[in-house]
């Protein structure tokens, strides 16, 4: 390898490559043309001494070289996001961009009116937000704050336990109306059922809780937890979603609430060294404070 280390913006155009499939694509994404995106992987690949791609009728294809690259370049791009985040306010000023990761569910359904009210609150912040059932790292600066439903692990992570969110199962009225309320789990295999279409560690965990269903008994499968829901309050079915996002819907109706209720661990996460960043810090509690209203019980609601 040559002793000169290869420039960001050649590691930023090999990123943008990979995720675009081509020169052109790349380009559009960074707003440069494709002749200078085509420069930088040439120097990468002559400073590297490796190809990194190969070409074909279909676009750029990654070698083995390029695949290995790639998480230390998504790295570099997550530091590199982090750092213009960072340098976006003075550590005092609620102003600047923090960027939020949570669920598909969490962050369509239960997070906006907690952000608007932190907008209205602060309106020099901005939130970048990443909604994925990924679980994106904190440590390396993926997020600045993450709303996530296991306990984390790293002691460099400042965590706060908000409670539990309840999934149970849910019909439409007119569903039920049409083909009757089942009384017991096993009264499930003569109903349509919303479920999953890949079989995950989180379903084994729903078996344990008492739901023993299988990917061949749905009616409807995704993986999308919105998808399920929409099906749910458009009548398709049974199936799972928190019971407070059912609430809402006056339409949706329990079913075997007492045969089937899991508690998902719901958490505010952020790096400690974020912890004196006021843009992350009123953010961080702006989520604390929301999604602690989100999951009390109702009885104790004024």
């Amino acid at each position: 390898m040559s002793e000169a280390a290869p420039s960001w913006d050649h590691y930023r155009s090999f990123l943008a490559v990979l995720r675009g499939g081509s020169l052109s694509a790349a380009a559009r994404a960074l707003g440069l043309k494709q002749p200078t995106v085509g420069r930088h992987i040439d120097a990468l690949e002559a400073t590297l001494r490796v190809p990194l791609f190969t070409r074909g009728r279909d676009g750029l294809a990654p070698t083995d070289a390029a695949i290995e690259l790639k998480p230390l370049a998504e790295n570099m791009a997550s530091i590199a996001d982090a750092m213009v985040r960072t340098s976006s306010a003075a550590a005092a000023d609620v102003r600047g961009t923090v960027r939020i990761s949570a669920s598909d569910m969490i962050g369509a359904q239960v997070l906006p009116p907690i952000l608007a009210k932190l907008h209205r609150a602060h309106p020099g912040l901005t939130v970048e937000l990443s909604l994925s059932n990924r679980v994106d790292d904190l440590l390396r600066r993926e997020a600045d704050i993450a709303v996530r439903m296991v306990q984390p692990k790293q002691a460099a992570l400042v965590a706060r336990r908000i409670g539990d969110i309840v999934l149970g199962l849910h019909a439409h009225r007119d569903y039920l109306k049409r083909r009757g309320t089942p009384q017991s789990i096993a009264d499930l295999a003569d109903h349509d059922l919303i479920g999953f279409d890949v079989n995950t560690a989180f379903v084994r965990v729903l078996r344990e809780y008492g739901l023993p269903l299988r990917r061949e008994q749905f009616a409807l499968r995704t993986d999308s937890d919105i998808a399920q829901l929409a099906a749910i309050a458009a009548g398709h079915g049974i199936g799972v979603c928190q019971i407070n996002l059912a609430r809402r819907n006056p339409d949706l109706v329990p079913v075997l609430a007492k045969a089937f209720a899991y508690p998902l661990q719901t958490w505010v996460v952020m790096h400690e060294d974020l912890r004196n960043a006021a843009r992350c810090r009123v953010a961080f509690d702006a989520l604390t404070d929301g999604l602690t209203e989100y999951v009390r019980p109702r009885a104790d609601r004024r």
